[in-house]
């Protein structure tokens, strides 16, 4: 399938704005399924300093100034991306999970060295006994890796609410796993944790999921999301997606931005400013099937 994909973000600040300095995350991956066939960024004020880099992790990074007096920001996206149909893994014949967990303790083979820094803490995601004693109903004595982590998306869909008032950006996981309520972003942080809890190394992914209407009822532009999921490693297959938001496992509705060790690596827009007071943001996302 191939998208169209317009991505708005507004800032508009109580005071004015004398200089400000941003980081955006938002150009599409080129990954084995996915490629990204045009892109363009506008900013408005139009920045002093603009350029553009790859991150640590691969995502690439629009570092820009803006040196003049405002109060409003507007950063707009548009995209053209084509994903392709992928197979599902077949779980039942990925390794067991302890084999896989062995393969992260030390000695660590140079084989798995990049998704070995997927096994620790990271700022907002630690391990836990709790996480862990959670997780392993899902991953019994030689479970298949893939299939304990289809069922771990299955109950954390089932466990905890979506609910958007219930959490900011800042909320710890610590009270998502007690309110039992939160949204794709708390809910990619807590399946990551439970597989690290595990000694398996997950990443989150921060991307946008193409929704549809109900049924007998139009398209609303704008009303698409910008969407978070995580992956876990599996020796021998790779990183494998899973969502669950929507219980399920990432396929052609799924877009991807960008890859971390949690939301603080992959923020769509970053920044400081002098000046501005609060502020309020206003987001839309449409992605439209072309």
């Amino acid at each position: 399938m191939t998208y169209a994909i317009t991505h708005r973000t507004f800032y508009e600040y109580a005071a004015p704005v004398s200089v400000s300095q941003h980081v955006a995350r938002l150009t599409p991956r080129l990954t084995p399924l996915q490629r990204c066939d045009a892109f363009a960024l506008e900013i408005a004020p139009v920045p002093t300093l603009r350029r553009t880099r790859t991150d640590y992790f691969g995502n690439e990074l629009c570092l820009f100034s803006i040196q003049e007096v405002h109060r409003r920001l507007e950063i707009t996206t548009r995209s053209r991306v084509t994903v392709k149909p992928s197979e599902p893994a077949a779980a039942a014949s990925s390794i067991a999970w302890e084999e896989a967990a062995k393969m992260f303790r030390d000695p660590v083979s140079p084989a798995v060295v990049e998704p070995y820094q997927f096994v620790f803490d990271s700022p907002q995601v630690r391990a836990s006994v709790e996480l862990a004693d959670y997780a392993r109903e899902s991953f019994g004595d030689e479970t298949p890796l893939l299939v304990g982590a289809r069922d771990l998306t299955r109950r954390i869909f089932a466990d905890f609410k979506f609910d958007p008032k219930a959490t900011t950006v800042a909320t710890p996981l610590e009270e998502v796993w007690e309110k039992r309520r939160g949204v794709c972003q708390d809910f990619a942080h807590l399946g990551i944790a439970c597989l690290r809890s595990l000694g398996l190394p997950a990443r989150y992914v921060s991307g946008y999921l193409r929704t549809r209407p109900p049924e007998g009822k139009p398209r609303m532009v704008g009303a698409d999301a910008s969407h978070a999921w995580f992956r876990v490693f599996c020796p021998g297959i790779g990183w494998m997606g899973f969502d669950p938001t929507n219980n399920c496992e990432p396929a052609e509705e799924h877009i991807i931005v960008a890859y971390g060790r949690d939301f603080g690596d992959v923020s769509p827009v970053a920044g400081i400013l002098t000046g501005g007071g609060e502020h309020e943001v206003q987001v839309s996302v449409d992605v439209a099937e072309i």
